[in-house]
């Protein structure tokens, strides 16, 4: 796909239709009411039971034990226990629940289950089997597991046997990412319809083991919604002409100039960390303004960028980058004042955030921009924006994207395992790249150049986020796939990585 450029000189590179789509528990609910008579329950759990014998391939005719709860997650465990059967594998079905009480639907999966000569039981034996299916509960779980279905799950954790979870791991919440504990820990899970919110957020990754979608037909009915989730190949297939270098007639000014604000008395290194990713991801020209006037007149290991003043920086600037090392004095806030004010795109990170959090002329101003904005908070961050708490905002991530987009009138990257992204327009994203390499000082302000040379390039602003926090995570996952780290990676590395990954594309002509 060959990237546009609108009216205003963005370099539109987005087609949502390419991104796998991420649904909320309400738009689930409405496609599988809409759909109800298309038989759902039976490709669930035809489509799971695929997952499930390919994590017994080394284990033909293995004991698996199937947990069913007392909902449609358990009706799909059912289809599961049925069909495993049918593969003349030993199957044992724990069901502590009233089978009178089953929704329709998984009513029918357990008799159709026992017909086919299954049996369930109170508990499950005392010897490992090869297989655990999870299928206690779904979607629609908003409590922590109680009763018998708690011990079964710790029975499933500490047994040291695979677990295959359904749809999501029991006890993980499908919207935010949240483990009401007791929950499982899977090996794999094998989700329906579309991805959660939940698998990719928070404990989810960690919960959720190998993460395989099954639409069930139903890909149209999920072409229109709102989440998506960003994985490197697939944004690498959609790079904008900047990003591929293809094009020979072009000098530094077609990639832009930067302006990178901040670096207050003793803090220098965070924007000129900024400043190297920068470079590293493709900007023109970078200039590097201080707060502090005990800055470097040069850049030994990237004397390319060009240090001085931070109001001097910003005028002329494609694009700007405003807060690594800012500090919040009132030096700070007044460079601040001037960066909201300009008409090239901006963005807003560390001291930046914590300044519009206490400042409301600043945060007013923000507000009122016409040139696109984007923000990057971690959830402390978010939090001290928001007016709340820390855990309020972990406590759904999403919501607290939209809140800030909506409330700063901007495009928002919340950081954090499965970064998530939002846009005034409703928009969301969940970002599948990165590992624990990135969990270091100095990561952020990789994050905050990479994504000011985006902008620099002619991003627009939904393209220019995408491109960054996945390009930025992708990085370091190149950096492990190569057996650096993820102990011991610097922030430095991740931006020569982020130079490597996008030499891999297209490249100019020879």
């Amino acid at each position: 796909m060959r990237a546009a450029a609108d009216g205003r000189g963005y370099h539109r590179a987005m087609d949502d239709a390419r991104l796998a789509p991420v649904l909320v528990s309400a738009e689930l609910r409405a496609i599988e009411a809409a759909h109800a008579k298309a038989g759902l329950m039976e490709r669930a759990g035809v489509a799971a039971t695929g997952i499930a014998l390919s994590m017994l391939a080394g284990s033909p005719g293995g004991r698996v034990v199937v947990l069913a709860g007392p909902g449609n997650n358990g009706g799909d465990g059912f289809v599961v226990a049925r069909e495993l059967r049918r593969a003349f594998h030993e199957v044992e079905v724990v069901f502590t629940h009233d089978a009178a009480s089953l929704p329709a639907d998984a009513s029918a999966a357990h008799a159709s289950f026992i017909a086919a000569g299954g049996r369930t039981v109170k508990r499950p034996r005392a010897e490992r089997p090869d297989l655990v299916v999870d299928a206690l509960y779904g979607i629609g779980l908003s409590r922590a597991i109680a009763g018998a279905d708690a011990a079964l799950v710790s029975w499933a954790n500490a047994g040291g046997a695979p677990v295959l979870a359904l749809d999501l791991p029991s006890g993980l919440a499908a919207d935010t990412g949240t483990l009401h504990e007791p929950a499982i820990r899977a090996r794999a899970t094998a989700t329906f319809i579309a991805l959660k919110p939940g698998l990719l957020t928070r404990d989810g990754p960690d919960a959720s083991g190998q993460v395989s979608v099954h639409a069930l037909g139903l890909e149209a009915a999920t072409a229109a919604a709102k989440g998506r989730r960003l994985d490197w190949s697939a944004l690498d297939a959609m790079r904008p002409e900047a990003l591929t270098r293809t094009r020979r007639n072009v000098h530094k000014g077609t990639f832009g100039t930067l302006a990178i604000l901040g670096g207050a008395s003793g803090m220098t290194g965070a924007p000129i960390l900024a400043g190297r990713a920068a470079l590293r991801a493709g900007a023109g020209k970078v200039r590097v303004g201080f707060v502090g006037t005990d800055h470097p007149a040069v850049d030994p290991a990237a004397p390319e960028l060009m240090l001085g003043e931070a109001l001097r920086a910003i005028d002329g600037a494609d694009a700007v980058v405003a807060g690594p090392g800012m500090g919040t004095t009132d030096d700070a806030a007044d460079v601040l004042r001037h960066a909201i004010g300009t008409d090239a795109p901006l963005v807003l990170d560390a001291d930046a955030l914590n300044l519009v959090a206490v400042i409301a002329s600043l945060r007013a101003g923000v507000a009122a921009r016409k040139a696109p904005t984007l923000v990057t908070p971690h959830p402390a961050e978010c939090a001290r924006l928001l007016g709340t708490a820390t855990a309020d905002v972990q406590g759904n991530r999403v919501a607290a994207a939209h809140a800030i987009a909506a409330n700063l009138k901007a495009n928002v990257v919340l950081k954090g395992a499965g970064s998530v992204l939002a846009h005034p327009d409703g928009r969301f994203d969940v970002n599948a790249t990165g590992n624990p390499a990135l969990a270091v000082a100095g990561s952020g302000d990789v994050l905050a150049g990479i994504l000011g040379a985006m902008l620099a390039q002619r991003l627009d602003p939904v393209s220019a986020l995408r491109f960054a926090v996945c390009l930025h995570g992708a990085a370091a996952d190149r950096l492990v796939a190569t057996g650096i780290g993820p102990v011991g990676v610097s922030a430095a590395e991740v931006g020569d990585a982020v130079r490597s990954l996008l030499n891999d594309g297209p490249r100019v002509r020879r």
